[in-house]
């Protein structure tokens, strides 16, 4: 009897392990089989459950606010008169920026100068960032429809994040300053007050800072100097604001951008033309080319006509007549 219920306990323990691990077989080869299956089942289960997270998530996200303004609230009044100490120096800013700008007005009026041509803007927004074709590439609500362009400079409220390689009819794909295919001429304004400007090549490393390539070696560069695009080449904009210059600790200069293209959702596409000045034809003239009437050919000076002198009457003398008669054939020749 105690053998029995041995043998029948023994068996009743190993019963529902076999049943297991034939489920877990069937299972793993239905996974392997049909793995679609498994995933619409995932997802499935998913939606299903989504509006339980979301009530559930909503009283935990109010109380991690509530916890986390409870440290807020101690430095509100300090950001409070910092921001307002900045705000009043931006309006002494404003007011200088003004007066400087009518003063710019002024001299250009007087000198005749050539404005600079108008930009128009095409207000777009940011839908994707995307690692293909290139590592930094930016995805815009803005196409061809619009007036998007290839080449056209990408901008923000802070300065220029980069510039369009294709458009669509609705969609343009930007490539970042920061990206490795990314060069553009700019002009770095010293901060020290040295006289000139400088001229360089910023290329893009694939990391937050451009590095900076001058073009003239006798150049000397600060830290803290001011990038902007230089508009050589006629394809950007000149005077577009990008970053300051900084020391890369290796003897090279990098770029700090202004703009932080990670955060930077609704942007500028700027519709900038210029284009090339024709050549003059080859039969031009230079003064014609330059826009200069040419000279009228020097008057010819008459010469005066030759006169042709009438021959004058050539007189012969006579002889004096004397006593004697003249002969009969001296006679006849002078009848003649």
């Amino acid at each position: 009897m105690a053998n029995a219920w041995k043998i029948a306990r023994k068996s009743n323990a190993q019963l529902p392990l076999v049943i297991v691990i034939a489920l877990a077989i069937v299972l793993v080869l239905l996974g392997k089989a049909q793995s679609g299956m498994f995933d619409q089942a995932r997802a499935w289960v998913t939606d299903w459950i989504a509006p339980g997270l979301e009530k559930v998530r909503a009283p935990v996200q109010d109380f991690g606010r509530f916890v986390g303004s409870i440290t807020e609230v101690f430095s509100v009044y300090e950001q409070n008169l910092k921001l307002k100490e900045e705000n009043a120096r931006l309006r002494q800013w404003r007011n200088v920026a003004t007066v400087l700008q009518g003063r710019v007005t002024r001299y250009q009026i007087l000198l005749h100068a050539v404005p600079d041509p108008k930009l128009n803007a095409v207000l777009a927004r940011v839908i994707g960032r995307v690692s293909r074709p290139f590592l930094q590439t930016m995805v815009l609500n803005a196409g061809k429809q619009d007036g998007a362009m290839p080449g056209q400079a990408v901008v923000d409220a802070r300065g220029m994040i980069g510039r369009i390689y294709l458009t669509g009819q609705r969609t343009s794909w930007v490539i970042l300053l920061t990206d490795l295919n990314s060069r553009i001429p700019v002009t770095i304004s010293s901060a020290v007050g040295s006289s000139g400007n400088v001229q360089a090549m910023m290329t893009g490393d694939n990391t937050t800072m451009p590095v900076l390539d001058i073009v003239s070696r006798q150049a000397t560069l600060h830290a803290g100097d001011q990038v902007v695009s230089s508009g050589d080449g006629g394809l950007l904009p000149a005077g577009l604001p990008i970053g300051t210059v900084v020391d890369d600790g290796s003897g090279g200069w990098r770029v700090a951008l202004l703009a932080d293209a990670s955060s930077s959702q609704d942007v500028e596409i700027l519709n900038f033309s210029q284009p090339p000045e024709a050549l003059p034809p080859t039969v031009q003239l230079p003064a014609e080319a330059a826009g200069l009437k040419p000279q009228p050919p020097p008057p010819v000076a008459a010469t005066p006509a030759l006169v042709l002198a009438a021959p004058k009457p050539v007189v012969v003398a006579r002889p004096m007549a004397t006593n004697a008669s003249p002969s009969p054939e001296a006679a006849e020749s002078e009848d003649q």
